[in-house]
This record gives C-alpha cells, structure tokens and sequence, in this order.
C-alpha cells in the first residue's frame, strides 16, 4: 500500500491488484471506484445505473466481497484485490466463466445491463458459502442488492442455483 498523499494537489498514489493485475496509479481525492475502473482502465462491463448504490449495475468484488463501486471513493482501492466481470474468466481470453455459461444456457441474460453486477454477486455469494448448500432463497437474498427490469429474476436464481449444484457436483 502506498497512500501517499499530494493534498495541495488533491491527488494520491494507490497501488492495488485488479483481475491479478497490479496497478500504480495517482487519482484524484474525489475520484470513484466506479470511474477509475471504467473511464481510465477502460472496463466498461462495470456499470453505472443509479449512482447511489441502489442499483447493483456497478457491482464488483472487492476483497471477497460484492460492493457497490459507485458509492467506494477510489483511494478506498489501495491495497485492495479487485475482481470484475472482465477478470472472471481468470485471465482465460476468449473464454467465460461456468457462472456465465450457466447464466448464457438458462436464458438469464436479456439486455444485458445487470448481467455483470449479478455474476460478481452470485460469485460472491458463492465463494463465501463455499462448500454450504445453497438454497434458492440465500440466493435471491444474495442478489437483492441488484435490479433487473427484464427477467423477473426467476432465470437469474435457476442459473445461479444450477451453476451452485453442479459446482458441488449435484446434478
């Protein structure tokens, strides 16, 4: 971690991993998550729906857990391990993750907007009931923090549970 700090400038170095790749950066002390992430690294899978925190279209994975990168001031990301959906192949180009796979064979992707914060959340999830069985209502309290208009969320929690059972190996 560097945090050091220009205030005169307004400005502070951070260095944290993002999808297993170290970043040295100087940002501004107003700078969100959010625009560092899509507007100077330029991955735009994370979005930006309400701005407050309310939506989950910006949902990310930091340290563990899934976060809001809207609401997150970027010097918040020093020292952090960050995962978007662009990394969650795990740096394996032109291919998806199972998650996604399972979210592309149930019909849970409509337009598409959600999609990216809803993987990160149902991988959080996951990740930290790693081993637990997973019901379908852990999972649509998982994914509560994000908002889809298209799907009715019913194609959502079928692919995240699916995606869940095959991973433990239940068919």
């Amino acid at each position: 971690m560097s945090g050091s700090n220009n205030a005169q400038a307004g400005q502070m170095a951070i260095s944290f991993k993002l999808n297993a790749k170290e970043y040295n950066l100087t940002i501004s002390a107003n700078e969100r998550l959010l625009d560092l992430i899509r507007n100077r690294l330029g991955l735009i899978g994370t979005k930006e729906g309400c701005g407050g925190g309310e939506c989950g279209a910006c949902t990310i994975i930091m340290n563990g857990q899934a976060v809001n990168s809207c609401i997150i001031p970027a010097a918040r990301a020093d020292g952090a391990e960050i995962l978007t959906v662009e990394g969650l192949s795990g740096g394996m180009e032109n291919e998806l993750h199972p998650l996604q796979k399972t979210f592309l064979e149930k019909g849970a992707i409509q337009c598409g907007y959600c999609t990216p914060g809803m993987l990160l959340s149902a991988k959080a999830l996951l990740d930290q009931n790693e081993g637990k069985e997973i019901s379908r209502e852990l999972i649509k309290e998982g994914i509560s923090g994000n908002i889809c208009r298209c799907t009715g969320y019913q194609k959502i929690v079928d692919a995240i549970y699916t995606y869940a059972r095959e991973r433990k190996g239940i068919e």
